[in-house]
């Protein structure tokens, strides 16, 4: 019997594994960046990525700025490069790809040793192209992902950086060890609370097959995590089944981007389970009397369980659920694109490459799938 080919389902289904084993190993894989990070008193974090990694980080932005008591910026490579690179002596910067081959993440390592600072790299892969530019180079957890839709490497990201803000947040006394016990008990429910996730999406997918594989323009809206949420979820179905997908912070999505809805519009809305909750269900319901292509995870009553996802477990850190709720739209990417046969581009695209790319020829040995 053939063994059956790595998909981006597989690296989805792998996910709850991988997490188990990052928390288990915490202390040797948080070690490096946490005793890089005590050696000052750091006021400003700046995470450079681009893509997942940057929606990674913004799933795990409102962690760390509860647990450290500071500021996160997340800023893509080029906007580092060209206009926004004015760090001080008290900001703590530093690089993330998967891959290690983005051509863009490669220049700005370059850029923070031509502003004499370290160039600290993040990766899934240590020994890409990362390792010839970066001063110090991080393996943040991924494991094993060879599938251009990054699935598990989007979660582990955002798993590591919760992991350092917390052990970094104990160390410098920002939180007690009570405070400790508490976060690090429910973050060993997550693989748990993953696989519980996975299962219900399949149901919700079923139960909803229709109209999810009738997609035609979608919109992603949370608050807090919520909102890192819906900047990969937006990412995912625009690569994947190949339709406009966008991602708003929900305040910001009636600002001007809801005026263009019509019944045919799909939406989905993500619950903080926190201050911006009460809010993100209004603007659910505003956006639900346009069109009956509007879905939330919540476990409100307002949403009907026909549109809702419900999470069947409690929620006592809800700045932890990115690190379960991901799977909720990589699955949907995943089976739309499959239903539908849609993993082809459009011929035309091969032109696009011709002109630029994004990636060294390193990529191809790092994700030959």
């Amino acid at each position: 019997m053939n063994k059956k080919s790595p998909s981006m389902l597989s690296f989805i289904e792998d996910t709850p594994k991988q997490i188990h084993y990052n928390i288990e190993n915490l202390h040797v894989l948080t070690e490096q960046i946490i005793n890089f990070y005590l050696q000052k008193d750091y006021q400003t974090i700046w995470i450079i990525a681009s893509g997942s990694s940057a929606n990674g980080s913004q799933c795990a932005k409102p962690f760390l700025t509860k647990y450290l008591n500071c500021d996160v910026k997340i800023i893509s490579p080029n906007t580092f490069i060209y206009s926004e690179s004015n760090l001080k002596d008290n900001d703590f910067a530093f690089v993330v790809s998967q891959s290690g081959c983005s051509t863009n993440s490669i220049e700005a390592l370059k850029k923070l040793k031509e502003l004499g600072f370290p160039a600290i790299g993040l990766t899934g892969n240590i020994e890409s192209d990362f390792k010839e530019f970066a001063d110090m180079i991080i393996d943040y957890g991924v494991g094993i992902e060879t599938v251009g839709y990054v699935t598990k490497g989007v979660t582990t990201l955002a798993l590591f950086l919760i992991l350092f803000a917390l052990q970094a947040a104990i160390k410098k006394g920002y939180i007690s060890k009570e405070k400790y016990n508490e976060v690090f008990e429910e973050l060993t429910d997550i693989p748990s609370r993953h696989q519980t996730i996975q299962n219900h999406t399949w149901e919700f997918y079923h139960k909803n097959k229709a109209a999810l594989t009738s997609m035609n323009v979608c919109y992603c809206c949370g608050f807090i995590q919520g909102y890192g949420i819906a900047t990969e979820a937006a990412l995912k179905i625009g690569e994947t089944i190949q339709i406009p997908s966008f991602a708003y912070e929900a305040e910001e999505f009636i600002h001007g981007p809801h005026l263009q809805l019509t019944p045919y519009y799909t939406l989905f809305f993500i619950d903080d389970f926190s201050l911006g909750s009460d809010r993100l269900i209004q603007i659910y319901q505003a956006a639900h009397s346009v069109s009956d292509y509007v879905f939330a995870i919540t476990n409100n009553p307002i949403v009907d369980d026909q549109h809702a996802l419900r999470l069947p477990f409690e929620i006592k850190e809800p700045l932890l659920s990115p690190l379960y709720l991901l799977p909720f739209f990589q699955i949907i990417a995943y089976q739309v694109t499959t239903d539908l046969n849609k993993w082809n581009k459009h011929p035309m695209l091969a032109n696009f490459e011709k002109y630029v790319d994004s990636k060294t020829e390193t990529i191809k040995k790092v994700m030959p799938d």
